[in-house]
């Protein structure tokens, strides 16, 4: 008996550890000579103390960032003047699940921490302060940008989208390569501002946080199975909730009843017969621009993850709204980069992968078909992709997101270290469909991709018979010197909005005023975003000093 107790203690102690290296995982190429560079730079010191899959390790984190345009120096002896977005202790774990399983450059999720171990929130690199941060490691996607460039075009429209940085990190004295510093899809001020639910009254009514994802954790199951196209079951398959906000064991037995009472009405509103009813349907219990939002988001990308993992929906308290918005996370794998489930197919429906490969462990929920059988949904779904792709998914802009984000790791070698670092031009990498052959290679095949991926899309989404009149306005002064007041005639309007190229909102106007301030609005180019009674307006704004 003692000696079957210490074979399971062996083989449990074996699983525990397989998560983790003594070496953290060094490069392939651990001996990349690191002077300068315009990216941020992230030093982690774990005092060579192996990192932990599932328990954070106490660890020193620097951040040197010495502002736009400016350099940062790896050498810190020689610069010792240089300013820091962050110096402190964290605790650091991996993080991921295929992200970090199929690839050999890991990512981390870490949290600041103040000198006695407590989580503390702190704003990084211009995000808003939280406790929850992660380093997204590029791997798969050789470009470096899919989830960044998914981000920025997307930010506009959502409610939440992660926000993130590329850096350069150095773990130990070793350099580990580019990586993205970035927001999570969690609870908070600046992040899903949702509250914390109490047991009674309005306060039980959110907020909450739940996830499609995999059942390796506690979960909710879906009563509905999940189905093909043409409507039937597929037995034995299921869909599962992930619990995020608040996290099961933090859930009360009154939270967990209201919770799930409310998944099971968003879905049967759906299975109903009444299900189209502007009143009483699924537009009761779903938001449904925040859900068109995902799905051109996720069909823009083509992304082989969408709907059934890493899905994220949330819920404010009534009082604020009572239905399910969506947000995005996990790109990666998206513009081309899968070899599987036809995830590289430029001319075919990532909503369709139940068709496509039934025997995947995790399917899509039966909502997207019932979605798209409803014409008033279909017909929003095409009306926003109009809208889209007059502003930012404009052929144009989503080029110049793509060129910028691809210049700033040219600019002082950055994705030619990473490449260092980790050798991988024609080389094969799961799930890679196409294997470059340099950076520019992999960038120019992704950009053929988009600009294929595009013109489907317009086939179905996008056509003249559909776009509605385009008002008549006119804007003055056009330049613009900062500080001067932009003046807006000719239309109605019911939205203003000036963004950056990049999709960042800079400025929200009232409406009401016809008018936009350029006060605080640095000089540069920006994109004027219109909504008016007729349609939607996109003029490039030229701001002066």
């Amino acid at each position: 008996m003692k000696q079957i107790t210490l074979l399971v203690f062996s083989i449990l102690s074996c699983f525990s550890i397989f998560a983790q290296r003594a070496d953290n995982y060094k490069p392939t190429n651990p001996y990349v000579y690191f002077t300068q560079t315009n990216l941020p730079i992230v030093f982690i010191n774990t005092g060579n103390t192996m990192i932990l899959r599932e328990d954070r390790i106490a660890a020193r984190m620097t951040i040197i960032y010495n502002g736009e345009g400016k350099l940062n120096y790896a050498d810190t002896l020689a610069h010792p003047d240089q300013s820091t977005a962050y110096k402190g202790r964290i605790g650091i774990k991996y993080r991921g699940n295929s992200s970090f399983t199929n690839s050999d450059k890991k990512p981390y999720s870490f949290r600041p921490e103040n000198e006695s171990g407590k989580k503390q929130e702190v704003a990084l690199l211009g995000m808003g302060a939280d406790s929850d941060w992660c380093l997204l490691a590029p791997y798969s996607d050789k470009s470096l940008i899919r989830d960044m460039l998914t981000f920025k075009l997307a930010k506009p429209y959502f409610e939440y989208v992660p926000d993130g940085v590329h850096c350069e990190v150095v773990l130990d004295g070793t350099y580990y390569g580019v990586y993205i510093l970035s927001e999570r899809v969690r609870q908070g001020a600046n992040r899903l501002n949702i509250p914390k639910p109490g047991n009674t009254g309005d306060e039980l009514t959110g907020g909450y946080h739940v996830e499609v994802d995999r059942d390796d954790e506690v979960v909710y199951t879906s009563n509905y199975n999940p189905q093909y196209s043409w409507g039937a079951s597929m037995i034995n398959k299921k869909i599962s909730f992930q619990y995020k906000y608040p996290e099961f064991g933090d859930l009360t037995n009154e939270q967990k009843v209201y919770l799930h009472g409310q998944i099971n009405k968003f879905e049967n509103s759906l299975a109903a017969s009444n299900y189209q009813d502007k009143q009483e349907g699924y537009r009761k219990y779903l938001d449904v621009t925040s859900f068109i939002d995902y799905m051109l988001s996720t069909e823009f990308a083509r992304n082989v993850d969408g709907y059934r993992l890493s899905t994220n929906l949330y819920k404010h308290r009534d009082s604020v709204d009572p239905r399910f918005k969506m947000s995005l996370w996990d790109f990666n794998l998206g513009f081309g980069n899968a070899n599987y489930n036809d995830g590289w197919n430029p001319q075919s429906w990532a909503y369709n992968t139940n068709d496509v490969n039934p025997s995947e462990a995790q399917l899509i929920p039966f909502w997207w078909y019932r979605l798209l059988s409803d014409p008033a949904y279909v017909k929003e779904m095409k009306d926003r992709w109009t809208m889209y792709r007059s502003t930012n998914y404009s052929n144009a802009n989503i080029m110049h997101v793509v060129d910028s984000l691809t210049n700033n790791l040219n600019k002082e070698n950055a994705q030619y270290r990473n490449s260092l670092a980790w050798p991988r031009w024609n080389v094969w990498v799961w799930p890679n469909k196409y294997v470059a052959s340099s950076y520019n290679d992999e960038i120019n095949y992704m950009k053929d991709w988009i600009t294929k991926r595009l013109a489907f899309m317009d086939g179905t989404l996008y056509t003249s018979a559909e776009l509605p009149q385009t008002p008549t306005v006119k804007i003055s002064p056009n330049p613009v010197r900062k500080g001067e007041i932009l003046h807006i005639n000719g239309a109605q309007l019911k939205s203003v909005r000036l963004i950056s190229f990049s999709g960042a909102l800079i400025k929200q106007g009232d409406p009401s005023q016809n008018n936009l301030s350029m006060q605080g609005v640095l000089p540069g180019s920006y994109l004027l975003v219109l909504e008016t009674t007729q349609g939607w307006i996109t003029e490039k704004i030229l701001v002066r000093n």
